[in-house]
Formats: structure tokens, C-alpha cells, sequence
């Protein structure tokens, strides 16, 4: 059992998940946890033990050199927190880690064992899916709970997916059980460019936590990694007619179905954010990349054909439902 006398008392604590692996398209969740680890300097007061989890012969431990001595990186899952000051001070408590290969329930209850011990107030869990939307297009989050209070007092999608799951799904429904308010924020990753990393998806996810947690979080240069990325994926388009002629398709597609929303709500919610940046909101500004920037050649390769065309849409179910795409999950 991991002590958590260090841990100081925290403020209003809410509890932000991620996990790499089948939740993780385009690894835009997990980078989105570590944005924030980096941003805010988070410090790690726990890890739960690999050998509980994982099997090593699925996710395997990586051996490095520190000052002239070998050591090993076993995986696993992190706790860190981070104190967010300012006018609305709000404590965060960071898990990212990979998705486990065994024992979900107990890996669950041990998640929620440190938010009890910890005071937590919420849970967000973050996730990403492959989905038929364009890069072009700002990037579809959908936000989904399993309590139907919390879906109407936050505006919230209530969950209605039945079929395979992911930890996303598991510690969400553990969360709903043992009475801790829980959110899933999901990302739809274009599914013609899944290469990671997807710093424009790791935008859209914070963009909407700040949204839902009411706290303004300093993105750094993601912006522009974002730009970056879609130039990058656009000159990478711009090369196969068909690929090109593709998106278009998908764009034409999206427009369409996204015309109600072209105004009201969510013209409302980006004045809402512009004004909260332009104000200086609560929150420390900070610099810093969410990912690695550099350039890939590999975009629009379906790396099980070697094809750069784009294959078709992926038939396994992802994990839950983001505007614009043809499959759910819970």
C-alpha cells in the first residue's frame, strides 16, 4: 500500500485520467495529461506496481543508461498533482499511465481509493477514437457520463453505448458505482492520419476540459504544433489525388451535418474562452510543446499495406461517440 503522507491538502480536487493504448488515438489523451504534468510541474506522489497490471511480454520494460548505470522503466501507471492558484484556485490530480493487461477491477478500485483519499470531487477521464472526420475541420470532442444529473447540469451526452470496451469505458462505470461523479471527453482523430503525435486532437481535449472544469490552462505552444501539424497533413494530402479527393468527401460531409452548430452554442463557448484568455483567467501562462514536432513521412500510411491512400474506415469499435463519426463506445 502507497502512503500519502506527502500529498498536502488539496482544493477542490478533480481527477484527470488518461491512458495509452486502444483509448489513445493518435496518443492525443495521454499527451494532453502530460501537458498539463508539464505545464503545471507536476509531482508524482504515487505508482501503482507494474507487476499487478501489465504483462511485460505485451508492454515492455525499457532499459537506459543514467550516469554511467543501467537502469529499467517498468510500465505503469503515475499519480502526480498539480496546484493551480489564482483568483478560483483548483487542485489537479493527474493519472496517465498505459491501459493495463489484467486485473481492471482491482486497477479501478485502487484508482479510486487514492480519489477518496484525496477528497476528489470528479472524474475526467480523456480518450481519442479513429473516426471519419477531415483534418481540416476543428476537431469533434464529445463529452459522456453514465449519470443522467450530471449529464443535465453540465451539458453532457448520457452514455447509451452497449458492446466491447476499454479502461476508459471500465473506470467510468466504477466511478458511477461507487458514487464519484465521472465525465469522458473524447477526441475523433482522423482515421486516415493515426500516425501520432495528433497535437491539433491534444488541443480540441483541452480546450474542452477547461470548458467543462472552469480553469483556464496554459496550452504553450500547441497552437502552434497544432497549425504545424494540418500544414504538414495538407501538403501530405495534396500529393495523392485520391486522398485529396477523399477529405473533401469527408469535409463536404462534416459542413453539412455541422451547420446547426455554426451558430449559437458553440459560437458562445469559443467568445466565452477567447474572453477568459484575453482577461488573464486563473491559471499560471506557461511555454512548452505537448508533443514532439517533428516531421513524419508517414501520415497517410496504412502501416499494415504500406498503402498511402486511405484505407477504409476501421471496423473494431473505438470508445465513445465524437461528433461526426459512425461508431460508440462507452
Amino acid at each position: 500500500m502507497i502512503e500519502l503522507e506527502g500529498v498536502p491538502e488539496l482544493v477542490d480536487p478533480v481527477m484527470i485520467a488518461a491512458f495509452e493504448g486502444w483509448n489513445d488515438a493518435g496518443d492525443s489523451a495521454s499527451s494532453a495529461v502530460a501537458h498539463l504534468e508539464r505545464e503545471w510541474k507536476g509531482e508524482v506522489f504515487a505508482a501503482l506496481d507494474a507487476e499487478d497490471y501489465y504483462d511485460f511480454q505485451v508492454n515492455r520494460p525499457t532499459v537506459f543508461l543514467e550516469g554511467g548505470v543501467r537502469r529499467i522503466t517498468w510500465p505503469t501507471t503515475r499519480l502526480s498533482v498539480v496546484r493551480v492558484g489564482g483568483d478560483k484556485p483548483r487542485d489537479l490530480v493527474l493519472v496517465r499511465g498505459i491501459e493495463p493487461s489484467m486485473r481492471w477491477r482491482s486497477f479501478c478500485n485502487e484508482i479510486l481509493g487514492f480519489a477518496h483519499e484525496l477528497g476528489v470531487e470528479m472524474v475526467v477521464i480523456l480518450g481519442a477514437l479513429l473516426g471519419d472526420t477531415p483534418h481540416t475541420r476543428p476537431v469533434p470532442v464529445s463529452g459522456v457520463t453514465s449519470d443522467p444529473d450530471l449529464a443535465r447540469t453540465m451539458d453532457l451526452e448520457e452514455t447509451r453505448y452497449e458492446g466491447p470496451t476499454g479502461i476508459v469505458g471500465i473506470l467510468q462505470e466504477a466511478c458511477t458505482h461507487a458514487g464519484v461523479p465521472a465525465v469522458s471527453l473524447w477526441a475523433a482523430v482522423p482515421h486516415y492520419v493515426s500516425q501520432p503525435p495528433n497535437p491539433k486532437a491534444t488541443l480540441a481535449l483541452l480546450n474542452r476540459l477547461e470548458d467543462l472544469i472552469d480553469l483556464r490552462i496554459p496550452l504553450g505552444e500547441l497552437a502552434e504544433d497544432a497549425r504545424a501539424w494540418q500544414l504538414g497533413v495538407d501538403q501530405l494530402a495534396a500529393e495523392d489525388s485520391e486522398v485529396a479527393e477523399y477529405v473533401q468527401t469527408l469535409e463536404e460531409a462534416r459542413d453539412t451535418a455541422d451547420l446547426p452548430e455554426a451558430s449559437g452554442e458553440a459560437i458562445a463557448r469559443e467568445f466565452e474562452r477567447y474572453l477568459r484568455r484575453r482577461d488573464g483567467g486563473p491559471g499560471p501562462v506557461g511555454g512548452g510543446h505537448a508533443t514532439d514536432g517533428g516531421e513524419s513521412t508517414s501520415y497517410l500510411r496504412d502501416t499494415s499495406s504500406g498503402r498511402t491512400r486511405p484505407p477504409k474506415p476501421p471496423r473494431e469499435d473505438p470508445e465513445e461517440p465524437g461528433e461526426g463519426t459512425e461508431t460508440s463506445q462507452d
